[in-house]
């Protein structure tokens, strides 16, 4: 069972502290493995005082990070550009920018997966039918995906 958005929940409401509770008393009678995700949950309210202590007595906290590049990138690439469903996108095309998305999306896999989908939709509305480049340079990106990359030289006016 995964559980993302976990750092949202606080200790200090009641509804906090209920959903806490709740989320316990689930991984102590439900036979599954339970991935909780969320950012900064070392440092969140979420596991100090009595009830953050018996929480971070029950879990094992897995650090995580950006995608590395690699052959993961891109299989990942390669599964989400399988996933589109345009009339004229060139198979393997996306492949073909591995790279280039890792640097855009500084290998984090929701930024990826924005870009990907708003150049998609970006090609059904304007007629294209294809994922190109310049279709996934003009989505803009979440502001920590932006801030890592270098400042775009202005292009020439012709």
């Amino acid at each position: 069972m995964v559980v993302d958005e976990i750092h949202n929940i606080s200790q200090r409401t009641r509804a906090g502290a209920e959903v806490s509770d709740t989320l316990k008393y689930f991984s102590e009678r439900i036979p599954a493995t339970f991935v909780y995700a969320g950012i900064d949950l070392e440092t969140s309210e979420l596991l100090v005082r009595t009830r953050g202590a018996q929480i971070a007595g029950r879990f094992t906290l897995v650090p995580t990070g950006p995608f590395p590049y690699g052959d993961e990138w891109k299989g990942l690439i390669a599964t989400m550009e399988e996933t589109l469903i345009l009339h004229d996108h060139p198979p393997r095309s996306l492949v073909k920018l591995d790279r280039y998305l890792h640097n855009r999306t500084d290998g984090m896999i929701g930024a990826l997966s924005h870009a990907i989908r708003g150049a998609a939709i970006d090609a059904i509305l304007n007629g294209t039918e294809r994922v190109t480049k310049d279709g996934l340079d003009a989505i803009p990106l979440d502001h920590a995906a932006e801030s890592v990359r270098p400042a775009r030289k202005p292009t020439r006016q012709r």
